[in-house]
């Protein structure tokens, strides 16, 4: 009996949100055919096809619930009221609670978009295929058929399939899937790569070392999967007072029947204990608080996301993307020769003008935002992961790290060096500059922080909420850039797992956390998150489909604003429970008296219906005081 009704329950969730429109508007129109229509033109009363399409769902769903978990929710008490009102002939009261009813639902449900591609997505972005080495020779195979010590050989463009380490040849390769890193990093023999990171320029071999459910996507997989499954989903309001509501009602028109031996008072009672505008209350004021983030480019994917957002106590950052632009832009250009800071900044960009690194393109991006011409260069080398080399006129220039200037016999002194550790060990990348083979200066390249970050957090901790940052950067560049940020909880060289065990951490010690993020290293994260907000311009779709709210055009300075909506939201659903709740009591308290028939009944809690969308509707232009 119980699966039968588990099916049942099933069956009814799976229906169309465009029928659960075709059965309102035509029970609406019966509502009002059955005001207008002359009696007897009918044969019966047209009111019944609104408690058909309307009552009987939730009827059914309210003895369902009741049997399989004895669950008392509102829906038991208006089938109570259903069911009454049909019983004594008041067709119209019956279908008109059955149609308010339903509507309410149907607002909630489409606050609903349950988008669960991201798994998927994550799965179609490991590799199918494994190029492995055997007696000299190469063989293509399927990367699930890789086993542990096998040599594989990457190509330039390809992702790597399993986790390893490099045994012979040098490239750069992005793993900002795994890590968050802004900018790619370069490899060699002995150092570590993770599956589904991607070889930029250099074709090198590899030890296999974990494979199948061990590397590194799959884990993240693992991950999102299990966060997923973890994340419990609210109780609404509505339902959490419904068991003693249903109580309270069941009690008072018991004892009025008993008592004066009507029982068109004790009907009547049900009727306008009927909770229309306690159920209302909860999904109108959602709607209201999602059409005005909407309007402050929010898109919000999970209909409770702001009734869960209203309750966090710290919010976490990733900081690449987020609180800083996701992108490598020069930040100094110094000069250690005769040269001004102006030519090392155009001899450089002459340099990495053919260069399809990502430091190279953004050398040459700034410089012609800046000075807009570059020479063309002759003689274009790239020695990968190391610099690049080129001619101009009767200079010969080299520009690149350290190690690629010491392998060209060229001296930096260690004042030099000293000065450009400073900036490395703020997580800087430096490209040092030599021409007709003498250095001649370096150039900074850094992400930089969003010009919105700083008032953004200002305002967060406004709001008593904690700001944490949650970054795979070093500890020096997290470090400095939460001192500029002043955020005093930073987590630094974190992997996707490590981000997700310090929000499982908060939430043991009852502490709600929201993570914003933009990355795929951060989708596990946003997934345990009591919500998680993703970046929508530049994150990528699996982050966005593990997210309960997406920030369409990566302006964190409303952050503020979306939090304190959430709140404000909340204060006007415990608004329109009050106000419903009393209005219930003064209308059984009428009812009791036989001041209140079944019609006026139905028209008290009418009126309370109104009253609370209205209410409602004023969070639709509801701004932040102070906010910018």
């Amino acid at each position: 009996m119980k699966n039968l009704l588990k099916h049942l329950e099933n069956g009814l969730a799976i229906g169309g949100m465009k029928k659960d429109i075709v059965f309102l508007v035509i029970s609406g129109i019966a509502l009002l055919l059955s005001i207008f229509l002359p009696e007897n033109v009918l044969p019966f009363d047209i009111a019944w096809i609104a408690i058909v399409l309307c009552g009987i769902p939730i009827i059914l769903e309210a003895i369902i619930g009741l049997i399989t978990s004895f669950d008392i929710k509102a829906d038991v008490l208006v089938s109570l009221a259903l069911i009454a009102a049909v019983c004594i002939g008041e067709y119209f009261s019956a279908g008109e609670v059955a149609f308010i009813m339903q509507l309410g639902a149907f607002l909630e449900n489409v606050t609903v978009s349950k988008a669960r591609a991201g798994i998927e997505k994550l799965v179609r972005l490991t590799p199918q295929t494994a190029r492995v080495i055997t007696d000299g020779k190469e063989k293509m195979i399927s990367a699930d058929k890789v086993v542990k010590g096998d040599i594989l050989r990457v190509l330039p463009g390809e992702t790597i399939p399993v986790d390893g380490v490099i045994l012979s040849g040098e490239s750069t390769v992005n793993q900002s899937v795994m890590t968050g890193e802004p900018l790619p990093v370069d490899k060699s023999v002995g150092d570590e790569i993770f599956s589904g990171t991607v070889n930029q320029f250099g074709t090198f071999e590899m030890k296999a070392t974990k494979i199948g459910t061990d590397s590194s996507m799959q884990r993240m997989i693992r991950l999102v999967q299990s966060a997923d499954a973890g994340k419990a989903k609210i109780v609404t309001l509505a339902d959490r007072w419904a068991t003693w509501v249903v109580v309270i009602a069941l009690l008072s028109a018991l004892l009025t029947w008993f008592i004066t031996g009507e029982i068109i008072r004790a009907v009547t009672i049900l009727v306008v204990f009927c909770p229309c505008s306690l159920v209302l209350a909860t999904p109108t004021a959602i709607m209201a608080g999602i059409g005005n983030v909407t309007k402050h480019g929010f898109l919000v994917r999970e209909g409770d996301a702001l009734e869960r957002l209203a309750k966090i106590h710290k919010i976490c950052f990733d900081k690449t993307g987020t609180l800083t632009y996701g992108m490598p832009k020069v930040g100094n250009v110094k000069s250690v020769s005769a040269f001004s800071e102006e030519e090392i900044f155009r001899f450089t960009a002459i340099a990495e003008q053919f260069s399809e690194h990502p430091l190279g393109k953004a050398v040459v991006r700034d410089f012609k935002a800046k000075y807009q011409h570059i020479p063309v260069a002759d003689n274009f080398h790239m020695t990968l992961g190391k610099g690049v080399s080129a001619t101009t006129n009767d200079k010969t220039i080299l520009a690149g790290s350290h190690v690629f200037l010491r392998e060209n016999h060229i001296i930096i002194p260690q004042s030099v060096l000293a000065e450009t550790e400073h900036y490395i060990a703020m997580g800087n990348v430096v490209i040092y500059t030599a021409i007709n083979q003498k250095l001649s200066g370096y150039l900074v390249l850094t992400d930089t922080l969003r010009k919105e970050s700083q008032n953004m957090i200002a305002q967060i901790k406004s709001l008593q909420i904690e700001p944490v940052l949650l970054t795979g950067d070093n500890s020096a560049s997290a470090q400095h850039i939460a001192k500029q940020l002043t955020i005093e909880q930073v987590k630094s060289q974190c992997l996707p797992e490590d981000k997700m065990k310090f929000i499982e951490k908060c939430q043991d010690e009852n502490i709600s956390v929201a993570m914003l993020g933009d990355g795929i290293n951060d989708a596990p994260s946003l997934k345990k998150a009591d919500v998680g907000i993703a970046m929508g311009g530049i994150g990528s779709d699996i982050t966005v489909d593990c997210a309960d709210i997406v920030l369409i055009d990566d302006e964190v300075r409303e952050l503020p604003h979306l939090l304190a909506i959430s709140r404000k939201m909340m204060n006007v659903i415990k608004i329109n429970l009050t106000f419903s709740m009393i209005l219930n009591f003064i209308a059984i308290i009428l009812a009791m008296t036989g001041i209140l028939n079944p019609v006026v009944g139905a028209l008290v809690h009418n009126v309370g219906s109104v009253v609370v969308i209205v209410h409602s509707a004023l969070l639709l232009n509801w701004r932040k005081k102070n906010g910018h």
